[in-house]
């Protein structure tokens, strides 16, 4: 008897938490840092003393409608907060601030490349919450607990199950950190736990005429996009061998798990079965009044969106003809895109300027861990060195040295000064001081043409006669005379005078 044909299709929904980026708690005064001393950032509000009232941070409550908007979400013009009830020691109060029925924003959509095409994944919800603190295991038989995080502003978002591979949420996963570091709303350093994506993963299973869904899994312990993408494609075979083994591992006939990602072995552990809304038993939090949004407040956070990711880097392919993947490189910061678009903008032209952005200067910024404006050079020579490079005062090779260069001239701007009205040397007149200015003297490429020529006989040799070889040997020529020119040469005038000496040899053969 044949085997039965199954067809597989992985649903995937996710939550994240957002930890927004303000410089206080959701409820209270302390500050929120990363790497400070444990339990020094409390106070008696995160540690749940007795008499203790919460109040709402406002810059969290701003950073969390802005998000709503930028993910096509409807904001709730009256949202309340509820406790849910939490019984883990990282939470001392023994329930979460959170928000359950009323959520700040719901009913939205992100739409996101995926193998060329947009891909639209709703969002369920977006709410406001305080995070909890953070149990360690670093000593053997016992749990240490820091509640430094108790109380940081979390925004949890939660899409529907759009998602149809570990692909595709590793793509969704890339553009919402991109979104929310755009807007400035968080860091997004899912290292730091600044960014926590917790796929809730299952499988359909259509056999015989018939579909079987395998109960949810919700994975946790992920810190990193690869993470996620293994975690969700484990998962996904895991069910299908468990369903396998087991037609009756189905949902209502299994309990929904959570499952821990161990990075070192590549496989989801069991954790504990998955709680639903009844286990947290949320009520109103009598502490906290609701929220009433008027226009006017809305209309004051709408005028903070700026131009978002994905329009704007099909905006820079359309309009000054980048490639995707460089327009891509360059939208990754938003204070980079803005520079690149302030250039263009001041006369550079727009094709060289991209190409310099993503290999010049962004290799020289990321060679020091800092973004493109942070490294000090006035936009004004940057403008300078794409139209040098363009109208071919310099080759590509001399503008990658200058821009070095230019660098080591540049004031950092971290320590300007009122003296420091001492100018940097323009791009042109380091080029000339360096010997880099492109040599467009026919006479003079030639001498080099004739020198590359007699030291290469090989070379020469295999460029005429071997037809395996003549292709680099050509280049190989080609390079010699810009080595002999110290780089100076018309790279174009080299080329045309290396053929024109390789076709006038041939003639005499």
């Amino acid at each position: 008897m044949p085997e039965p044909t199954l067809t597989i299709r992985t649903i995937i929904g996710l939550e994240i938490h957002v930890q927004l980026n303000t410089k206080t708690k959701m409820f209270c005064g302390c500050p929120v840092r990363y790497d400070a001393p444990p339990n020094s950032c409390v106070c008696p509000v995160c540690l749940g003393h007795p008499g203790a009232l919460p109040v709402i941070n406002r810059q969290a409550f701003t950073h969390a409608v802005l998000t709503g908007l930028a993910l096509n979400c409807k904001i709730a013009r009256h949202t309340k907060w509820d406790r849910k009830s939490y019984y883990y020691p990282d939470l001392p109060k023994n329930y979460q601030i959170s928000q359950y029925d009323l959520p700040l924003a719901a009913r939205g959509f992100f739409d996101i490349p995926v193998r060329g095409r947009m891909k639209r994944v709703r969002i369920t919800r977006a709410h406001l919450e305080e995070d909890a603190g953070k149990s360690l295991h670093d000593l053997p038989g016992c749990t240490l607990v820091d509640l430094n995080r108790a109380g940081t502003p979390l925004l949890e978002i939660v899409t529907e199950p759009d998602l149809s591979s570990a692909d595709e949420a590793y793509a969704f996963c890339i553009e919402l950190q991109r979104l929310v570091t755009y807007l400035g709303v968080s860091e997004g350093v899912m290292q730091k736990g600044q960014m926590r994506f917790e796929p809730n993963v299952n499988i359909a299973i259509r056999c015989d005429g018939r579909e079987y869904r395998t109960p949810i899994t919700e994975i946790k312990n992920l810190n990193s996009f690869r993470h996620v993408r293994d975690a969700i494609a484990y998962e996904a075979r895991r069910q299908l061998t468990a369903w396998t083994e087991d037609h009756d591992y189905q949902q209502d006939k299994r309990p929904n798990e959570n499952r821990g990602w161990n990075a070192e072995k590549g496989i989801t552990e069991y954790q504990r079965d998955k709680e639903s809304a009844p286990d947290y038993r949320y009520f109103p939090d009598p502490d906290l009044v609701p929220v009433e949004i008027t226009d006017g407040m809305l209309d004051e956070i709408r005028a903070m969106l700026p131009e978002l990711p994905i329009a704007r880097r099909q905006r820079l392919v359309s309009e000054y003809g980048l490639s995707t993947r460089d327009a891509d490189t360059i939208v990754n910061h938003r204070g980079t895109a803005d520079l690149l678009e302030k250039v263009i903008a001041a006369g550079a032209p727009a094709d060289v300027a991209g190409k310099q952005f993503v290999n010049v200067w962004l290799k020289l910024a990321n060679d020091r861990n800092v973004h493109v404006t942070d490294l000090g050079v006035e936009p004004e020579q940057i403008v300078e060195l794409a139209r040098m490079t363009a109208d071919g005062t310099i080759n590509k090779t001399a503008a990658n040295r200058l821009a070095q260069v230019m660098l080591q001239h540049a004031e950092p701007r971290a320590s300007a000064r009122a003296d420091a009205q001492r100018s940097t040397p323009s791009p042109l007149h380091l080029a000339q001081e360096l010997g880099l200015v492109q040599v467009h003297d026919t006479a003079a490429t030639e001498a080099w043409v004739e020198q590359a020529f007699t030291a290469n006989p090989k070379a020469v040799q295999d460029a005429l006669g071997n037809p395996k070889k003549a292709q680099a040997a050509a280049g190989f020529l080609r390079g010699q005379v810009m080595k002999l020119s110290g780089g100076k040469a018309d790279p174009n005038l080299v080329v045309r005078l290396v053929e024109k000496r390789l076709a006038k040899l041939r003639g005499k053969g």
